[in-house]
């Protein structure tokens, strides 16, 4: 994770995370994507490129559980899908042990076109979230928390931003809500109401803290 110069880790009591970056409660993201035109910055250019959905053009790690409910829900999510990107292989064939993840391994999502397999057919958004919302189902389990929580990730005990947080303009835009704010309904159904009561408490001490200021150096 990324942990930004006005940023600082911060303990939490949590039998799990133990530790939480301050940014979170302070750094702000967009959450209604497809009412933004997402910018992101690419080296070498002057001014942030256009680039849609800039955030899923990587693919994400996926929990196998939730690979085989996405598998099990192939048909609806192949159905907002391209017909190349419905026909290509969704996963990459490795597995990886990391205990990070809820079933102790994980794989990933392949790439198409120089973006994640599950954009939508028009390019816009999540197909895995479009399907949901248009079959009436739950979620939960299905779409990556990756996806559900960026730029919010953890590592181990701790809980950050994303190291790519910074690359893209929708992390700068004053109306938007705090990381946290955006994502604690995720964190709640993620990982319990105990981590949100937690977390709740740290946002408490550091809103009233104030902005830190940086030595004057002369």
């Amino acid at each position: 994770m990324a942990i930004g110069s006005l940023s600082e880790l911060v303990a939490v009591d949590h039998p799990r995370f133990r530790l939480v970056e301050s940014g979170i409660f302070v750094d702000r993201v967009v959450t209604e994507c497809l009412g933004y035109s997402c910018r992101e910055h690419v080296a070498g250019a002057a001014e942030p490129q256009v680039r849609l959905d800039a955030c899923c053009q990587h693919g994400a790690d996926v929990d196998v559980g939730e690979r085989d409910q996405i598998l099990a829900r192939a048909a609806a999510i192949a159905a907002v899908l391209r017909p190349e990107a419905a026909a290509a292989p969704w996963f990459a064939p490795e597995v990886e042990a990391d205990p990070d993840f809820p079933s102790g391994a994980r794989t990933r999502t392949t790439r198409l076109d120089d973006g994640c397999v599950f954009l939508a057919h028009d390019r816009r958004g999540c197909a895995i979230h479009r399907a949901a919302l248009e079959g009436g189902w739950d979620l939960h389990g299905v779409k990556p928390m990756i996806c559900r929580l960026w730029p919010l990730t953890w590592d181990e005990d701790s809980l950050g931003l994303a190291d790519d947080y910074v690359d893209y303009t929708c992390t700068a835009e004053a109306s938007a809500p705090t990381v946290y704010r955006g994502a604690r309904a995720a964190l709640a159904a993620l990982f319990g109401a105990a981590l949100v009561d937690a977390l709740d408490a740290v946002e408490a001490t550091v809103l009233a803290r104030g902005p830190r200021r940086l030595p004057v150096v002369r």
